[in-house]
């Protein structure tokens, strides 16, 4: 496609993001009443102002190569502003929460990030532009998608840059000292505003590879960016039927796509429905599978799947026939985002069929895709960082195990072992809902599982936050460090260790 086509394109779908004016939805409760008798909602009240630096009760000590080190987690944090509340758990303002750690323990603190959303909508005391999955009475369509950018779901570091990353607009440049927000980052001219997804992948070498999406064209961006920053290229595509998408893998080869059959719809956006419902759920179309050569961008290949939601992909692989192995977190339909992040919001959850881990097969030269779900129940897949696009043999995630019915989200976190099969766990406990855990190698020469898992977790039970350090080869054992506060936070979405920062 001509650059200067697909950037008309783009800023003319800009509007495309959300439109309309769609009623707000009148919730029955919230969590700040739900939380009363339901411990969990509180994780979904909100909050409105920064949080201190405090330090944590200890338990253990942090290993001495973690000292200097940060877990940095982002997510949805200002749910209600003006005595109006989002409908969608998506919709709020993101909050990077900082755990640092020092040889004398964990200290905690959250700062949101200030977006142009952000300060706009504090000095007016109310919500102004559209959100993922609600629509603000008498808000006008956005000019550009960094307008309705909440950098809420992922911070990742990139040639000394840090950044807050949101699904549909740019990446948010931070100050890794204060967490201050230093502006936009643009990578290459015409695609200033444009999407820059939160799942970036970087690669052995340094390298980062990351998509976006504009629905409303319909157009796939691609971004290469070298291990110092200073050489990116991008490429554009034209899909078709373009669907909601998260993530994607690389392996050393080929950029992985899985496109649910959850599809942008025109006319819906057209008649006024906001960004999360102007999407169709369209079965007969399945999973579809695009895969692009790294040298070649502009030859897709197709493969397909049955219909199915797609997440999160854990990592993918090829070996010497160029069969592409690789792992997700499947879901049978769309219900969680439709439905069940709406219903968190009014502290309700109602039980559904759970995203299972799936392991995929790709054969290009057969034309052929296949797909086995295991039995494990959780979301959220990390490995160890070093074997991005290399063939890996651990997977670490956050797994519902002893959660009851009517309770949402993840109670453990565990390590599965894709050539055995095995699966060692540690349970939180059915008070507890766990966050995504990330890998820490040991040390730059450690093997594959030599290392430590780092995450946080909500005891919604006792009112506490959480943050654990496990041996990465005995998670069964416990946490070897755990900090606790006397604080519960908004549970988060994804999280970056960053030694010394």
């Amino acid at each position: 496609m001509d650059r200067r086509d697909f950037h008309r394109r783009l800023l003319g779908a800009a509007t495309g993001l959300a439109t309309g004016a769609a009623p707000w939805a009148a919730l029955a409760r919230t969590p700040a009443t739900a939380a009363e008798a339901i411990p969990w909602a509180s994780a979904f009240e909100g909050l409105q102002d920064d949080v201190p630096r405090r330090g944590m009760t200890m338990r253990g000590r942090v290993p001495a190569p973690l000292a200097g080190g940060v877990l940095l987690r982002n997510g949805p944090a200002r749910h209600a502003l003006g005595g109006v509340r989002y409908s969608h758990w998506f919709d709020g303002d993101g909050m990077i929460q900082r755990y640092a750690f020092g040889s004398d323990g964990i200290t905690h603190e959250g700062r949101f990030v200030h977006t142009p959303k952000f300060v706009a909508e504090t000095a007016a005391g109310r919500w102004l532009e559209p959100a993922f999955g609600t629509q603000p009475k008498d808000a006008p369509p956005p000019q550009s998608p960094d307008e309705m950018n909440v950098a809420n779901t992922n911070v990742v570091a990139h040639a000394g840059e840090l950044l807050a990353l949101w699904e549909g607009g740019s990446a948010m440049r931070l100050d890794a000292q204060t967490l201050d927000a230093r502006g936009f980052r643009t990578w290459a001219p015409d695609h200033a505003s444009m999407p820059f997804s939160a799942h970036p992948r970087v690669e052995p070498d340094g390298t980062l590879w990351n998509f976006g999406v504009s629905s409303g064209a319909g157009v796939l961006s691609i971004y290469r960016v070298s291990a110092d920053g200073r050489d990116v290229k991008t490429h554009s595509l034209k899909l078709p039927d373009i669907g909601m998408l998260h993530d994607f893998a690389v392996t050393a080869r080929h950029l992985v796509f899985l496109l649910p059959p959850f599809v942008f719809d025109h006319e819906r956006a057209q008649a006024g429905q906001t960004f999360l419902d102007s999407h169709v759920w369209r079965p007969e179309l399945g999973m579809r599978v695009l895969l692009l050569p790294k040298d070649a961008l502009d030859a897709p290949r197709w493969l397909q799947l049955p219909a199915g939601f797609v997440f999160h992909l854990g990592n993918a692989w090829e070996d010497a026939q160029g069969v592409i192995r690789l792992d997700c977190v499947r879901s049978p339909d769309a219900t969680l985002v439709l439905q069940g992040a709406r219903e968190l919001m009014q502290g309700v959850s109602h039980d559904a069929p759970g995203a299972r881990v799936t392991q995929v097969r790709l054969d290009p030269a057969r034309g052929r895709a296949e797909q086995q779900e295991l039995r494990l129940d959780a979301e959220f897949p990390r490995i160890d960082p070093r074997r991005t696009g290399r063939r890996h043999r651990h997977l670490y995630l956050a797994e519902r195990v002893d959660a009851p019915a009517g309770r949402p989200l993840f109670d453990s976190v565990s390590r599965l072992d894709l050539e055995t099969g095995r699966v060692q766990r540690h349970r939180y406990g059915a008070g507890v809902l766990a966050e995504e855990h990330v890998f820490v190698p040991r040390h730059a020469g450690a093997r594959e599982g030599e290392g430590w898992v780092i995450g946080s977790a909500l005891d919604v039970q006792r009112g506490r936050l959480l943050c654990s350090v496990f041996d990465a080869e005995h998670l069964a054992d416990g946490p070897i460090a755990q900090g606790a506060l006397e604080r519960v936070m908004p549970i988060g979405l994804h999280a970056s260790f960053m030694p010394r920062i």
